[in-house]
């Protein structure tokens, strides 16, 4: 009888976090308005999960030579990821829409048999008010969970909730 092999749900390609790198998005010498973002992954309990890795695509600025349009971090013992990136701008949507300047996001971990995908938007921003998606989050406290709030100078924070109160709202894609 054939033997079963061991269920992985993030790999083996565990290694591919292995390189610090990725989470500069600037390190190809992209210019723009350089910001950095931070942010925990965190359970139901608020409790860190330390084992998560956490990828971002943008759109804007465009992917060239220069600028990779996608990175990828690690969570730390405490959760915690952190990525350096240029601050994008609004993107064409379905029909005459625009979206808002943001951040997609992916989240890996033990335990997801496929990886969570949000978004983050930033706080302030006008046009968060007339985005599609956005707007389709009825629920002001659920539309929260996507707004990154800046932290100092050119830096933003998000945490990223899976479970119970305050959860991040995740997408079907």
């Amino acid at each position: 009888m054939p033997q079963a092999t061991s269920q992985q749900t993030i790999g083996p390609y565990w290694h591919l976090i292995l390189h610090p790198e990725w989470a500069d998005l600037t390190r190809f010498g992209a210019a723009g308005e350089q910001i950095t973002l931070t942010g925990r992954v965190i359970d139901g309990e608020g409790a860190p999960i330390m084992d998560a890795a956490v990828e971002i695509w943008q759109a804007d600025p465009p992917a060239d030579a220069h600028f990779p349009g996608f990175g990828r971090a690690p969570a730390d013992d405490a959760g915690r990821f952190r990525f350096v990136t240029l601050k994008p701008g609004p993107v064409p949507g379905r029909g005459n829409a625009w979206q808002a300047p943001h951040l997609a996001l992916a989240i890996h971990a033990r335990g997801l048999l496929r990886p969570l995908f949000t978004r983050l938007y930033f706080a302030g921003d006008p046009r968060n008010e007339a985005d599609p998606l956005l707007g389709a989050i009825a629920d002001p406290a659920r539309r929260a969970t996507l707004i990154a709030t800046p932290t100092a100078a050119a830096t933003w924070h998000l945490d990223i909730r899976l479970q119970g109160a305050g959860e991040t709202v995740f997408f079907d894609f």
